[in-house]
Parts: structure tokens; C-alpha cells; sequence
């Protein structure tokens, strides 16, 4: 199932990017991404009513896990931007790339929490081929 999960965050994540894209591309890089943050805490909200979950704030968490809102701030403008000048397929090549990357360097040290899982021939084989078709 999470398998299922994660291919369709992918999905989602290429539709949301050319919204997003074509959003700035017509009104602005800042202004779609004000936009697009005002729209996300709107949904959120409605999600969390409709739902009757409480937002849960609790002590003693790192305040590094809370910068997540302002990485997503980032990601969503920088996307934007390379949308904007590079094109759906080659933003979205390129951005799981990145993540790709990123990740195995998280992984493969546990940084920023995470357990050590070794880069190992099978991740470096993928990642080559991943290079290669972008």
C-alpha cells in the first residue's frame, strides 16, 4: 500500500508542479507562491474541521522540525521558478534527482534523524540510470 501511496505522491506532486508553474508563469513568482500557501493553510484547515482532528503542538520537539514550513515555502517558489524556465519534464527530471540524492546522502549518514541505510550497488545502478534518462 505504501508503495501505491508513494507513486501517486509522485503524481501528484507533477500536477501540483504545473499548476503551480503556470500560476507564477501568469502572475508571479511570489505572488503564486502567497497564493498557493493561502490556499494550502485554507484546504488544510477545512481538512482538519471536517475530520474534527486537533492541531497538535507538543513540547520538547527539535524547532529544526518545525522549518519544514519554510522549506516548503522554498521548494514551492524555486519550483516556480524552474518551471517557468526549463519546463514541466525537465523540472520535475531534474527535482527528483536532486531528491534522490539528497536522500541517499540522508540515508546513507542518518542524518537529520533518520536511520543509516547504506548506499549500496543496487541504489548506485538506479541512480545511474536516472542520470543517464534526464
Amino acid at each position: 500500500m505504501n508503495i501505491f501511496i508513494s507513486i501517486f505522491i509522485g503524481a501528484l506532486i507533477s500536477v501540483m508542479l504545473v499548476f503551480n508553474g503556470t500560476l507564477s508563469r501568469t502572475i508571479g513568482n511570489y505572488s503564486s507562491s502567497v497564493l498557493i500557501h493561502i490556499i494550502g493553510l485554507i484546504t488544510i484547515i477545512t481538512v482538519l474541521f471536517a475530520t474534527k482532528s486537533k492541531l497538535k503542538i507538543q513540547k520538547g520537539i527539535p524547532i529544526l522540525w518545525y522549518s519544514a514550513g519554510a522549506v516548503g515555502v522554498f521548494t514551492v517558489l524555486f519550483s516556480n521558478i524552474s518551471f517557468v524556465a526549463l519546463g514541466a519534464s525537465l523540472s520535475i527530471s531534474l527535482g527528483l534527482l536532486g531528491q534522490a540524492i539528497s536522500s541517499i546522502i540522508i540515508d546513507n549518514y542518518g542524518l537529520l534523524g533518520m536511520k543509516k541505510i547504506k548506499f549500496n550497488g543496487k541504489k548506485f545502478i538506479g541512480l545511474s540510470i536516472m542520470i543517464i534518462g534526464i
